[in-house]
């Protein structure tokens, strides 16, 4: 039986599917919350699968000036000082090998990439629909030119599949090339071999000086499942993915409902 901590020193949030809203904000509920965690010494992380360029603008909304884990691990960013801490970049003629294995074993896949860089861009091949319209991309004129900077990880999508399909094909595709992940509908991606965001949310805690054991995190899908894996309490959302659900200590509200409120409310009364 899971014994919380007597305090806990850490909250660390997914952002899509979890702290926001399906319109891309944070409730006034779900601010308050996060506040009384802070008033009460909790420190609030951010760990998510968008790179960098992709939440500036939602961390400058929320007033957020702590490090930030993007990029499913890759990165971790200073907010407050908008730096760069540390970057691993996907090696890109393993990354496109790879697409080559996947392409080997289901036919046609369509690819965008996140390059590295707190300035990098979102490249998306012809044929590749971003599950997020409001993210910012350029279009590539063809594969190759996914390959012209560094990138941190490649987004895959199949006309047919359904992601749990693809990622579990691409898993074994691509062995060590690359380590598979699904962070959301319509989101199967790529990143280097070994990181993910428990490798992220590891290097950002020991910046912070906090111990995980005391960290209370919140999730909706398998991309979450080793920042789960390495946290004290583990809470999936109501519309989580089922793998999460079951690797969860607890489930509350769908993001919609202001799940991450509701337990912060509970843990910091």
């Amino acid at each position: 039986m899971f014994t919380p901590p007597a305090a806990y020193t850490l909250v660390a949030t997914d952002l899509d599917g979890t702290l926001l809203r399906s319109d891309d904000t944070v409730s006034p509920r779900s601010r308050a919350a996060l506040a009384r965690a802070a008033s009460a010494g909790a420190q609030h992380l951010i760990v998510t699968g968008r790179p960098v360029p992709g939440i500036r603008a939602l961390l400058a909304d929320l007033g957020y000036t702590g490090l930030v884990v993007c990029g499913q691990g890759a990165q971790v960013y200073d907010a407050g000082s908008a730096r760069m801490l540390s970057s691993v970049a996907l090696d890109r003629e393993l990354a496109d090998a790879a697409l080559g294995k996947i392409e080997a074993e289901v036919g046609q896949v369509f690819a965008a990439v996140d390059q590295d860089g707190i300035d990098g861009r979102t490249l998306i091949e012809p044929g590749y629909r971003m599950p997020h319209p409001s993210l910012p991309a350029q279009r590539a004129g063809r594969r190759a030119d996914l390959w012209a900077a560094p990138v941190i990880k490649v987004l895959i999508r199949h006309p047919e599949l359904t992601d749990d399909e693809l990622a579990a094909t691409a898993r074994r595709a691509v062995g060590e090339l690359a380590s598979v992940t699904m962070a959301g509908p319509g989101t199967v991606e790529l990143a280097p071999y070994g990181v993910d965001k428990g490798t992220g949310i590891s290097r950002a805690a020991g910046l912070l000086g906090r111990d995980l054991a005391g960290a209370v995190a919140f999730g909706d899908m398998p991309n979450d499942l080793p920042m789960f894996l390495r946290t004290g309490h583990r809470v999936a959302m109501g519309n989580a993915h089922a793998e999460l659900r079951a690797a969860a200590d607890e489930i509350t509200l769908s993001n919609e409902d202001d799940g991450v409120a509701v337990v912060l409310e509970r843990l910091f009364a």
